[in-house]
């Protein structure tokens, strides 16, 4: 399959099970609701250190949050529900409630429900009240610039991490502006986030190493460096590769941000840089879900 010049190799992404939460964080401005939104996703690209994958998902309109003041709305994955709500209570109480003019709300209703304000409102020190409405509880912590408002919990949905497609090209300069063009497609999709910074990662894993302590190490066979050193994947034109990870709600999400992706890619062409599209994938054997680029991409083909 060739889209505008570029090859879709015939191959798949394999992803994995994931449990999934949004919350939604408010302020007295954007900036500030930025703010707390980024110090909450810092340092949560992979499951594998980071303990969870996060990322904001969109900004928020007044209109669309519980307290009528501009928000963001986060994303956060992990592989078990006890990660989750560890992470999740940790990185709200170090990155929201410590942010001026703050508050967070659930962002899913559904499913099983994971401490929100429920413990934070310890903080308090018995100065903390609570307010029922509509069935909802909310907590008001005490703070120096007036009050924490946190909804007591938020729900918890199955999830989809680890879609993600490699984008192959003639320079390093002309694969990023593809990535950043994928990345910013992407974004204006629901129920998906790109954890890594930017949306896009440049060390690609294989599993395994000659190292024991180690469960993975750099993708050789995609590395232009080492071309005439390893079993190379890459042709002679080809001087850099760059990866897109996506974790989404549900298979269909993740399915519907990767075709966006690879279209925004392909736009550019081989006039371009860009030469090739893949994938990362385990021989199917360790993730439950498959998606196959040329099936994906079968609309868009022209």
């Amino acid at each position: 399959m060739l889209i505008n010049g570029v090859a879709i190799d015939d191959t798949f992404a394999e992803a994995f099970g994931m449990k999934s939460t949004r919350i939604l964080i408010t302020a007295h401005n954007l900036k500030w609701a930025y703010h707390s939104a980024n110090a909450v996703t810092g340092f949560a690209t992979s499951v594998i250190a980071c303990g969870c994958e996060a990322g904001i998902e969109r900004k928020l309109a007044p209109e669309e949050t519980p307290d009528g003041r501009p928000g963001a709305s986060v994303l956060l994955f992990a592989v078990s529900t006890k990660e989750l709500a560890k992470q999740l209570e940790r990185r709200v109480g170090q990155c929201v409630l410590t942010s001026p003019t703050s508050a967070v709300f659930a962002g899913i209703r559904e499913g099983e429900k994971l401490p929100l304000g429920k413990n934070l409102r310890y903080f308090g020190d018995g100065f903390q009240i609570s307010k029922l409405i509509d069935g909802r509880r909310y907590w008001r912590v005490p703070v120096m610039d007036g009050e924490f408002l946190a909804e007591e919990t938020t729900g918890m949905s199955k999830a989809v991490g680890g879609g993600n497609f490699l984008i192959l090209g003639d320079t390093q300069e002309q694969v990023l502006t593809a990535c950043e063009a994928a990345v910013e497609a992407m974004r204006k999709l629901p129920n998906v986030i790109m954890p890594f910074p930017g949306g896009v990662v440049r060390s690609g894993s294989k599993v395994g190493s000659k190292y024991k302590a180690l469960m993975a190490s750099t993708n050789d066979a995609f590395c232009p460096t080492l071309r005439g050193a390893t079993k190379s994947e890459l042709s002679e034109d080809i001087e850099a590769v760059l990866e897109i990870v996506i974790d989404g709600l549900t298979d269909v999400d993740v399915r519907a941000a990767m075709k966006a992706g690879i279209a925004a890619v392909c736009k550019f062409g081989t006039d371009g840089g860009i030469r090739r599209i893949t994938a990362g994938n385990y021989g199917g054997k360790l993730g439950q879900f498959q998606f196959h680029l040329r099936e994906i991409m079968q609309e868009a083909a022209p």
